[in-house]
């Protein structure tokens, strides 16, 4: 059996003011390709489909026109869990009409037995259990208390989350024991993983009111024969763990990932007769020991390389190396967007103009330019053309922070306080739906 595991897509998502849903068209119609080529039998979304709770029409039609045409393939199942940029009541809204297609679909964290999927395979018989589990948000995880410390909550989380996944695996250990048969265990996860790898700009986000809720492999139970997780973007293993891991984002978020090979994780489970892998579960919890537990099949892995559907290009230097940069760039005659990082020592105010008179009449396109000379109390700043939409809103706040000459050793305390605020409209935000 094969399964295609992937995440992040964040459809609807843009860079510096561009659009870029015909990179999301032709990522999604490579993936169409790639299923019916690799005969994926389960395509597994571990969230962040798109980019805002409230996506574009246009994000929509891509989405769901996808959908259509993987159940019009061979691939028998696709499942697919909400992340933190997602709204559990839009994914959940179709999810009667989408089973119909044999697209499972878990918007909100539930009970056990509403996460839990049992597929089966052309003959009826089951092949696969996915213990498909949600970005779990914070009121899914504690009960608020007034006058809590950040200790105490960060703690509440974690035991919170373990306490989930405990529940939902154990009830999949008693379905496979009542089955009778060593059937493959999925689990999904849309958190961030202790030890996890980001990389600047890439948009993601505080998933927590005062912490980052660090998960430590540990909680996913070595009865597991695979882990897929969301929300970090660049693809990676958790804890040097093969069978745990982050495909990462199919698409680049930001300048910061241009070089970055971007992958989708082939997981093949050993057919009838076939010997497993050796097992590797060091760093996992033992199995629920009240559940008798056979066999468990071990897939390997293999990393499908994603395409470039446009490409991206960081240039920084002083004017003479970007001059050379944009030549080079512009010779190979490709469509290039570019993010110019001016550090040269003379003054460049016209430097937007200057580098679009460049660009003029090649394939290149001048996103974003920073002029890392001008400084507000020691913060970077880009040129006077900036736009608000350019900047994060820690970057805002950091700004702020200088602009008012406020101490830089209060910085850090401001700014764990600001996320905190930041994070609670965000849970506000869906607790409205």
């Amino acid at each position: 059996m094969r399964v295609l595991h992937t995440a992040d897509w964040h459809i609807g998502r843009s860079l510096y003011g561009r659009q870029r849903y015909e990179e999301f068209q032709a990522f999604l119609d490579w993936l169409v390709t790639v299923i019916g080529e690799y005969r994926i039998d389960l395509l597994l979304v571990a969230g962040d489909i798109f980019d805002t709770t409230a996506p574009s029409h246009r994000a929509q039609e891509l989405y769901y026109r996808f959908l259509c045409r993987v159940a019009a393939s061979s691939c028998r199942h696709v499942v697919i869990v909400a992340g933190n940029h997602d709204s559990p009541s839009f994914l959940n809204a179709p999810r009667e009409l989408l089973k119909a297609l044999s697209v499972h679909v878990v918007g909100r964290a539930g009970p056990p037995e509403e996460e839990l999927l049992v597929l089966e395979d052309p003959e009826g018989s089951p092949e696969l259990l996915v213990c498909a589990v949600p970005y779990l948000r914070d009121r899914d995880l504690r009960i608020a208390e007034a006058g809590e410390q950040v200790e105490e909550k960060e703690r509440k989380l974690l035991e919170g989350l373990r306490s989930h996944y405990d529940a939902v695996t154990e009830l999949a250990l008693e379905t496979r024991a009542s089955l009778g048969s060593a059937v493959p265990l999925i689990a999904t996860g849309h958190l961030f993983a202790a030890g996890g790898t980001t990389i600047d700009g890439d948009g993601v986000r505080d998933l927590y009111v005062g912490t980052l809720a660090q998960v430590p492999a540990g909680i996913f139970s070595s009865s597991l024969s695979y882990v897929a997780l969301g929300h970090l973007h660049v693809p990676q293993t958790v804890g040097g763990r093969e069978r745990c891991r982050y495909s990462g984002s199919p698409l680049p978020m930001g300048f910061g990932e241009a070089t970055q090979q971007k992958s989708l994780c082939l997981v093949t489970f050993p057919g009838a007769g076939e010997d497993p892998a050796t097992r590797e579960d060091q760093n996992l919890s033992p199995p629920v020991p009240s559940i008798p537990v056979p066999s468990i099949p071990v897939p390997s892995v293999e990393l499908i390389p994603v395409p470039v559907f446009q490409r991206l290009a960081r240039l920084q230097g002083d004017w003479p190396a970007l001059e050379e940069g944009i030549r080079t760039l512009a010779a190979e005659n490709q469509s290039v967007w570019l993010e110019v990082v001016y550090e040269g020592n003379s003054g460049a105010g016209d430097l937007r103009r200057r580098l679009e008179e460049l660009a003029e009449g090649t394939a290149l396109e001048v996103l974003r330019v920073k002029n890392a000379r001008l400084a507000v109390s020691g913060l970077e700043r880009a040129d006077d053309e900036e736009e608000p939409g350019d900047l994060d809103p820690q970057e805002v706040f950091l700004r702020c922070l200088a602009l008012h000459d406020v101490p830089r050793d209060r910085h850090s305390e401001l700014l764990r306080t600001y996320r905190e605020a930041l994070t609670s409209l965000h849970e506000a935000d869906h607790q409205a739906e």
